[in-house]
């Protein structure tokens, strides 16, 4: 099973404002195993960033106004997405912006399936901080290298945080950053557990027969006393 994790940066926040994506990585998962085969891109929006926008993700509009625009590689992008499923967080703001760009090419709104990783994780800790950093935190992967955002990075974060949330993975109580007792320092969260029943594996009659013979080598075992 092909799927494609998937982030954008952008101008700002409402494509309906004329905001625009200015870049986009992608990080390809097959059978559960990063590939490495991953798609990553700057694009030159035609337009200033907002200087809220730069602070998070730290692209100017000097380091931009030489990129590739849009339009420039859309074929491209479409082709390595294919119609496999997406692996996003907070979905709607990056299909939000990427249908905005598929319209100003005359290009359909994106088809593919996706799972949001911010839904998953809201219904698995409600009430609780569910951004990448603190569920980086939370399924102990390393973000030290993040200091601002960047698509490829936070792909390459999502799809850590996206095997272990969806492989078994389980919080195991420790200290999670978000909630804080009355001194401000963290406390710690009850274990998450995993749902469904459990599977039970019974012993074979070969093995309860050795388990008996070595019972009876032990010899007044207190245990067949009782």
């Amino acid at each position: 099973m092909r799927q494609i994790v998937l982030d954008t940066e952008t101008t700002g926040l409402d494509p309906s404002k004329g905001h625009r994506v200015i870049e986009i990585g992608a990080v390809e998962i097959i059978d559960r195993r990063l590939t490495g085969n991953n798609f990553h891109v700057y694009l030159n929006p035609e337009r200033p960033c907002d200087p809220d926008a730069v602070r998070i993700h730290g692209l100017t509009d000097e380091f931009l106004q030489d990129k590739p625009l849009f339009a420039d590689l859309a074929e491209d992008f479409l082709a390595y997405l294919g119609s496999d499923e997406l692996i996003i967080h907070n979905a709607p703001f990056d299909i939000g912006f990427l249908s905005a760009e598929l319209g100003l090419v005359q290009r359909s709104k994106l088809q593919n399936p996706v799972i949001d990783t911010l839904v998953e994780a809201r219904r698995r800790f409600p009430g609780q901080k569910n951004d990448l950093d603190t569920l980086c935190r939370r399924y102990a992967v390393d973000n030290s290298q993040r200091s601002l955002h960047g698509a490829l990075l936070d792909c390459e974060l999502l799809a850590e945080v996206y095997l272990a949330m969806s492989g078994g993975q389980v919080d195991m109580g420790l200290m999670d950053a978000a909630p804080t007792d009355a001194t401000g320092k963290g406390r710690s969260l009850p274990a998450v557990r995993p749902q469904g029943r459990l599977r039970v594996i019974s012993a074979s009659p070969e093995e309860k027969a050795a388990h008996a013979a070595y019972l009876a080598g032990m010899g007044n075992a207190l245990w067949e006393k009782v």
